[in-house]
């Protein structure tokens, strides 16, 4: 099974959690033993899995982010402005896989998984493949 998700981002960083859909996903397939695997096609936006429950997470993980790749820097050489995007980019990376078990995603208590927005706002779009097995 492939699906193909429409997301919109509205600012230039942001993560998105898009754990309900993918759940929601997953129960039409009927898979119920195999893999979930969520693929962004972007190279200034990623896929990650963390926690979902304190807000304060994505605050403080796009803020070090931002510190760690700043938006401006004189040494980039990028004719778009946007490398600090792609370098966050490689840092989530453009996937996650997760165990189906019983139907369920495998997530932990407080996992969610999020759509990384680098380069927004923007219209975006990723892939979910179920592999049964």
């Amino acid at each position: 099974m492939f699906q193909n998700f429409q997301i919109y981002t509205s600012q230039r960083d942001e993560m998105r959690e898009i754990t309900r859909d993918i759940r929601n996903a997953v129960k039409q397939t009927g898979i119920q033993e195999g893999l979930a695997v969520i693929y962004c096609p972007h190279t200034t936006a990623g896929i990650a899995i963390n926690e979902n429950a304190d807000p304060d997470v994505k605050h403080d993980v796009l803020m070090r982010l931002d510190e760690v790749y700043p938006w401006q820097h004189p040494q980039y050489q990028h004719a778009e402005g946007n490398t600090a995007s792609h370098l966050k980019s490689i840092t989530s990376g453009p996937s996650q896989t997760v165990i189906i078990h019983q139907g369920e995603l495998q997530l932990g208590r407080w996992q969610g998984i999020y759509f990384c927005e680098f380069d927004g706002p923007r219209q975006r779009e990723f892939f979910l493949k179920c592999i049964e097995g």
